[in-house]
């Protein structure tokens, strides 16, 4: 048997375009040969449709799009799509999350999702219901262990996987208990790095442990935060990848099932995952959303800014990305000339726009407010909004997207000023912690062949330039220490003493550092979506109350059982 896995791009909503690509990919299946060909998981909505899945009409729409595929698809052909589905039973959840089986003009056969994920970025059971029994799906005498994305995630294995099991059963087990000659997982498997290190082990389990071949099918593209990087492969029973397809672009790939298999291992390092993930963020923002003439980028001549306008270049093309640096009377000489310097390399337009007159406007405006106070923070502030002002109204008079350039490590401790550089669309680096920064404007440099981003740009020391001599580590430690803290913390979910004792900082700088994060919530509910490629982004998945009393020293006496002091 000859099957194709189709990697497609959908865009959430766009079921006419998303149809349109489906029955492409079938045809082009078709034409080389293909018995079947599988698509991704909700392939015909796109994934996630969240509360679209709530309005009467998209579900009719969507079961009349799945007939339209069914009728269109090439005939003998056995197409296999996600969508959501009616729940025909009288009580649970109003829909089904399943794959589909299309032949000769209907839906032969169907498959609904069991695991149904509520973490993180996921919230499937506010809409679906859960799969009660496990079946093979028999077709043209193949026994097809067809399940959906979550539905392989929950093995056994002695080390777990996503920080040990979620559920009271394991699907794939079941399915492996009855025989089949194959699995088939369809997936919206989100981008994070390392996440396709972590498929390779859990399918190569799979496959070990059941003695089968096992095809996933995965989503890429993106949809607001999330990315997709595709990764499609397929492994032979011994856990060997022997097919795989392109990450972060639509793909079709085939496997003949009676073909020696040539084992094929993808040469990827995490700072390239990193870079493509974040060029095909920005490019399905741009282009899914569909009302932006150009990206707007405001340019400080610091790493941040430089590294998102290289990223902005790459996923747009120079022509449509413009550049503006915007100084007041403190701003460095490199500032402006590091920045021309870059947009010069990259190719784009740039504009220089000076704020002092609005600094200017702004003190004799509030010099009474303020008098008999020593200038601080607010009076530096007033810079960045300033510039956020001017940003905003370049994006409203040319229909521009205007970029937001704070990493995670920024965001993370309230390094930012709202309404100032916290403006904009979407938040290119609001996952990317400062140190990766550096990674990867020293990788786009690599593949570029030259400095894209200015040697001086990478050198200096990272500053806001809010007031004379600033530099970041006036305010913060070092990053390299910062972001040790940040990872474990926010990422990896560690708490105080953990991270002391893995990092061998001190426990009042650790101490700070998160309480930090926890008071900074507020700033990060008001920034705009960001790009999400970790574990744990700031945004959609990650859910902590801005109105809180959490005693950090208290907590840990209540959880290890120790008195705690009333003082």
């Amino acid at each position: 048997m000859n099957i194709a896995l189709a990697q497609i791009n959908p865009t959430i909503g766009d079921l006419e375009g998303n149809r349109d690509k489906i029955l492409r990919d079938a045809r082009r299946a078709d034409d080389r040969g293909a018995d079947l060909v599988v698509f991704p998981e909700l392939s015909v909505t796109g994934y996630p449709p969240e509360d679209l899945l709530e309005n009467s009409f998209f579900r009719k729409a969507t079961q009349r799009t799945v007939d339209d595929i069914a009728q269109r698809v090439p005939p003998d052909l056995g197409v296999i799509v996600g969508a959501p589905v009616r729940n025909p039973d009288a009580y649970g959840k109003p829909l089904h999350n399943a794959a589909l089986l299309l032949e000769n003009g209907q839906v032969r056969d169907r498959v609904y999702k069991t695991l149904l994920p509520t973490y993180d970025i996921f919230d499937e059971d506010r809409y679906f219901d859960s799969a009660e029994a496990r079946r093979i799906v028999e077709w043209r005498g193949v026994r097809l262990a067809l399940h959906v994305c979550e539905d392989m995630w929950n093995v056994h294995h002695p080390e777990g996987y996503r920080n040990g099991h979620r559920y009271a059963c394991d699907p794939v087990a079941e399915l492996g208990a009855q025989d089949p000659d194959l699995f088939i997982n369809i997936s919206a498997s989100p981008f994070s790095i390392g996440k396709h290190a972590v498929r390779d082990e859990l399918v190569q389990h799979i496959c070990r442990r059941h003695e089968r071949p096992f095809l996933l099918c995965n989503q890429v593209g993106a949809n607001t935060e999330i990315i997709y990087d595709g990764d499609s492969r397929v492994h032979a029973a011994d856990g060997t990848q022997v097919a795989c397809a392109a990450s972060f672009e639509e793909d079709l790939l085939f496997w003949d099932t009676e073909a020696s298999p040539k084992a094929c291992t993808p040469q990827r390092t995490p700072v390239a995952d990193l870079h493509d993930a974040l060029v095909r963020g920005i490019r399905d923002y741009y282009e899914k959303t569909g009302i932006f003439d150009k990206a707007l980028v405001g340019l400080s001549g610091g790493i941040d800014s430089a590294v998102t306008c290289a990223l902005a270049t790459a996923a747009l093309g120079p022509e449509r990305v413009v550049g503006v640096t915007m100084p007041s009377d403190i701003s460095s000489e490199g500032s402006v000339t590091d920045s021309e310097r870059l947009a010069k390399n990259l190719g784009i337009e740039f504009r220089e726009i000076s704020i002092e007159p609005a600094v200017d406007a702004f003190d004799t405006m509030l010099a009474d407010a303020f008098a008999g106070t020593e200038p601080g923070v607010a009076e530096e502030n007033i810079q960045s909004r300033a510039r956020g002002v001017t940003l905003m109204a370049l994006s409203n008079k040319f229909g521009h997207l205007l970029l937001s350039t704070g990493n995670k490590s920024e965001m993370a401790v309230g390094y930012v000023t709202l309404y100032g550089d916290t403006n904009g669309g979407v938040a290119v680096l609001s996952d990317v912690l400062k140190t990766r920064v550096y990674e990867l404007a020293r990788h786009i440099n690599q593949r570029a062949g030259g400095a894209r981003i200015p040697q001086t740009t990478i050198d200096k020391p990272p500053s806001a330039e809010l007031k004379e001599g600033q530099k970041d580590t006036d305010t913060l430690p070092p990053y390299d220490a910062l972001d040790a803290v940040l990872k474990r913390y926010i990422e990896e979910k560690k708490e105080l003493g953990t991270i002391v004792a893995e990092t061998d900082l001190e426990e009042d700088l650790v101490r700070n550092i998160l309480r930090q994060v926890d008071q900074n919530e507020y700033k990060r509910r008001q920034a705009p979506p960001g790009l999400r490629v970790t574990e744990k982004a700031f945004g959609v998945g990650r859910r902590i109350p801005i109105v809180k009393r959490w005693d950090r020293a208290v907590g840990e006496a209540l959880a290890s059982e120790q008195p705690v002091s009333s003082t």
